[in-house]
């Protein structure tokens, strides 16, 4: 996203879309650009790869004076589109006109991309800041161009000139015109030390640095012939300045340094418990005095031993009345101390890090935003003299969020709202007070299980949670520009609990407490109904909050530096347990407050919902004891043919905890310093993330390069965490069958769309593998069958529930249907062959694989899978 200009990109396969966000959609002028396809072929370029590209928006019409039209059309500009890895660059002289002429490219030659190695005789510098690497380490051979920044030259017609830093310490100039491209190396931050024992030196550098262009002043009139920039490196500030006449001169200015000894002039160096730290991302204001570092800080705890990383900012800004031409001199200085946005957040590695960016300037005022490369978008702002934290979200899947940027207010030129463009879901429009109001304090606590003094309670933070999913972004209106302060109103209203559900859900959180301590509900029915306990229905409801903050508390000492030990320490299953009887007590104080049958008859989805917590609390229960089993299993090696490979490789199910987890942690802000498993046990109310996993992730958690053994096992043990689940929701269903709300036209969770597909893609997977079993031990088979013919038999269940709640509520079901009858044959099918080949003589009685079957006539196998509901295609 362009600030300057309000234009969007994004590149689609071989397109290049370019759009003005803020314009009516009638005048809203998408450009689409080719990228040509030689450039694709020659240097096989992912163009799918959304990362690999810069590019940067020259716009022939900016001026010097800031405009205070916000809705201001870029009707004249050129486009500078760079690969990161390959250093092509691609040039569009003017995007605008109709007859837009073939773009102009330039390939970097092989001795730009030649991997040069330096000697290594002498020692590594003792600076722990500064690691020796070669140029080009990285999977593509060479180093990658890691920012880009382009200016209009003055007096020349559609000429500009792109600068771009790259990993190996390069800065690289490119004047870009309608006739060709011109590519100079111009700079090489390295320091070069003598070698022992040799003439030749030592080249160091940082790996990874410089990371960031910008320039000082983002509107600068093109008549004006010199532009200064910074550029950040992995100890400093650098300052250059660069003369766009005809030989286009580029000069060092000063340099401050911002990680050393000195604390005063920036981030002291080399503290206890200190370890690494990476400057990440810079910015500057609109006023080119302040500039804001993002800087992670790596470091560990001298008395638990635990690692983790602090995430900060460090704003600097130049000195008042000193001269910028001693080079000795400092220039900057701290506008204020480092704020400290998360203060232990767990460690992530060196490629994650680089991939955050830093955005400024947004409200509220003083207010960031930090991307990172995962597509989580969180601001960070001051608030009561502390730092809150807000994460972009919305109630569906936007996907990963690309950029952010800045809306530009009517109002004398003040800044407006931030706004993020999202992969799936367009521009989306953050309102200050959501920023405001749903922004909460960072985790601040130890990675240690004794927990630490300042650490809030579960229920402070079970409740900021739910609050956060209460305040919504606003859609980014392209219409609502032109009415001036008018539109203001779209873009700062939110969604968000009014005061009477506030009221309501205080009062039945006290009147519950009550009822824990004393086992009174005396006019408690009285109370919530004039509070007006019971207006929403859903997930909305009051009651259903209630549920879900009693399953979903985060508890308080589970943390811990390896994840191995959560599931060995008795406190999950005890918090589990904890957790069921504190639901229970709910019900009870719903059912004796009568509140119960005021649910039934006026709340039904609310009281379906809360039992549903049950149930899914029940499959968690269920599921923590299936891995206890599988893992005192893997450690004895019974039942295994392979005990040793098995203990060397964790199991399938703790797999799909740890990729569950983290879906989890990096969608919720007060869950970034947790680890996987224990936010997965925590989470009980998001268990449908299992099912989702399963359809959308199996590959990471079965591999097929895997041995068929492996995969066997892996699959069943899959398929048995699913049916565990299910099927105790069930039987808790069955159990508690008077709780429930009449049943017509309620769909379980279990029968749900994203449940059914993800037992649907380990069945279908396992198929795969029923029919590749040649040379497979036969004890494998026979394993694989039993779970495959459980699975079947519960997600047929699944569909006859979605299928019977669809004809309740008189909505259209063939689609369902069809989907139905289609799994299900393939399904009998397979499972019917197996049974055939054993009635042909295809197997020895002995080596049937499943053994219930060994004396089964044939007719009694319709009774075996008789979960065959409806008359369908066979």
């Amino acid at each position: 996203m362009e600030k300057g200009t309000s234009l969007a990109w994004i590149i689609i396969g071989n397109r290049l879309f370019i759009w003005n966000y803020l314009s009516r959609t009638a005048s809203m002028k998408c450009v689409v650009l080719e990228i040509p396809l030689n450039v694709l072929e020659n240097r096989d370029i992912n163009s799918t790869d959304r990362n690999c590209w810069l590019l940067c928006v020259v716009n022939w019409e900016s001026t010097s004076r800031r405009t205070k039209k916000v809705a201001k059309h870029c009707n004249s500009a050129g486009v500078v589109l760079c690969n990161q890895n390959t250093r092509t660059i691609i040039y569009w002289p003017e995007v605008y006109s109709e007859g837009r002429t073939a773009p102009v490219t330039s390939f970097a030659s092989s001795e730009e991309l030649e991997v040069t190695s330096s000697h290594e005789n002498g020692k590594a510098t003792p600076n722990k800041q500064r690691q020796r690497i070669r140029c080009g380490n990285n999977s593509t051979g060479w180093s990658s161009l890691n920012s880009l920044l382009a200016s209009a030259l003055p007096g020349s017609q559609h000429s500009c000139v792109a600068l771009a830093c790259c990993s190996n310490g390069e800065l690289w100039q490119f004047h870009c015109s309608p006739t060709g491209i011109h590519r100079k190396k111009i700079y090489e931050d390295k320091l070069t030390l003598p070698s022992q024992g040799s003439d030749g030196g030592q080249i160091l550098w940082s790996k990874g640095y410089p990371r960031s262009l910008i320039w000082r002043f983002s509107h600068v009139s093109t008549e004006g012939s010199n532009r200064e920039f910074f550029l950040l490196t992995d100890h400093e500030i650098q300052c250059f300045s660069i003369d766009m006449k005809l030989d286009i001169r580029v000069s060092k200015l000063w340099s401050h340094e911002i990680i050393g000894t000195d604390g005063d002039a920036g981030i002291r160096k080399d503290l206890a418990g200190q370890k690494q730290i990476w400057p990440l991302d810079l910015q500057v204001d609109d006023h080119g005095k302040v500039i804001t570092i993002l800087v992670a800080t790596f470091c560990k705890d001298r008395v638990s031993g635990s690692s983790y990383t602090q995430y900060s900012l460090l704003t600097m800004q130049y000195k008042s009345g000193v001269s910028m031409e001693p080079a000795h001199e400092r220039i900057l200085e701290k506008k204020a101390p480092i704020q400290v946005i998360i203060p232990k957040a767990r460690v992530e590695d060196e490629d994650f890090l680089f991939s955050m960016r830093l955005r400024i300037g947004g409200k509220p005022s003083g207010s960031a935003i930090i991307l990172s490369g995962d597509g989580t978008a969180t601001v960070a702002h001051c608030y009561r003299n502390s730092t809150h934290l807000y994460q972009f979200d919305l109630p569906y899947d936007a996907g990963k969020v690309l950029d952010a940027s800045v809306l530009l207010s009517s109002d004398d030129g003040e800044e407006g709202p931030w706004v993020v463009l999202t992969e799936k879901a367009g521009i989306w429009a953050i309102p200050e007070k959501a920023v405001v109001l749903g922004g909460v304090e960072p985790p601040e606590r130890s990675l240690s299980r004794k927990g630490s003094s300042n650490e809030r309670s579960a229920q402070e933070e079970t409740r900021n949670l739910t609050f956060l999913g209460n305040i919504a972004p606003r859609r980014a209106s392209s219409e609502a520009r032109d009415a001036g302060e008018r539109q203001m109103g779209a873009f700062t209203g939110f969604v968000r609990r009014t005061g009477p559900d506030e009221e309501s859900e205080t009062l039945l959180s006290h009147l519950f407490h009550d009822f824990l301590s004393s086992g009174q509900v005396d006019g408690s029915l009285e109370k919530l109904k004039s509070s007006g306990a019971f207006e929403r229905d859903g997930e909305t409801s009051v009651f259903a909050r209630m549920s879900k903050s009693i399953v979903d508390t985060l508890a308080k000492h589970w943390t811990t530096t390896r994840g191995a030990e959560i599931l060995a320490m008795a406190v999950v299953s005890t918090q589990l347990m904890d957790k069921q009887q504190k639901h229970k007590a709910f019900l009870q104080f719903l059912a004796l407050s009568k509140c119960h049958e005021e649910l039934c008859s006026r709340q039904r989805y609310s009281l379906q919902i809360i039992l549903e917590h049950g149930e899914k609390l029940a499959g968690m229960i269920q599921l923590r004891e299936l891995q206890n089993v599988i893992g005192e299993k893997r450690s004895t090696g019974v039942g295994s043919s392979h005990p040793s490979a098995e203990r060397q490789m964790p199991g399938a199910l703790w797999d799909l905890i740890q990729l569950v987890g983290e879906r989890a942690r990096r969608n919720t802000v007060l869950l970034m310093d947790r680890d996987n498993a224990e936010v997965f046990y925590s989470k009980v109310s998001d268990l449908e993330e299992v099912f989702y996993c399963l359809d959308r992730h199996l590959d990471y958690v079965i591999s097929i390069e895997q041995p068929l053994w492996i995969q066997i096992q892996r699959a069943c043990e899959l398929s048995n965490a699913c049916a565990t689940i299910v099927r105790e929701a069930m039987h808790y269903r069955n159990e508690n069958n008077l709780w429930y709300p009449p049943p017509e036209g309620l769909t379980p969770w279990y029968c749900q769309p994203v449940v059914r597909n993800g037992m649907w893609s380990i069945a279908s997977f396992m198929l795969q593998l029923l029919n590749e079993t040649s040379g497979v031990e036969l004890s494998a088979k026979s394993d694989l069958y039993t779970q495959l013919e459980v699975l079947t038999e519960v997600l047929l269940e699944t569909y006859a529930g979605a299928v019977t709640a669809k004809v309740e509520r008189g909505e259209e079901h063939k689609g369902l249907l069809d989907e139905f009858w289609s799994r299900r044959d393939t399904l009998l099918d397979s499972l019917y062959q197996q049974v055939q080949d054993f009635v042909d003589g295809r197997h020895q009685v002995n080596t049937f694989p499943c053994s219930r079957w060994h004396h089964c006539p044939a007719a009694d196998y319709v009774h075996i899978l008789k979960p065959v509901l409806f008359a369908g295609s066979k």
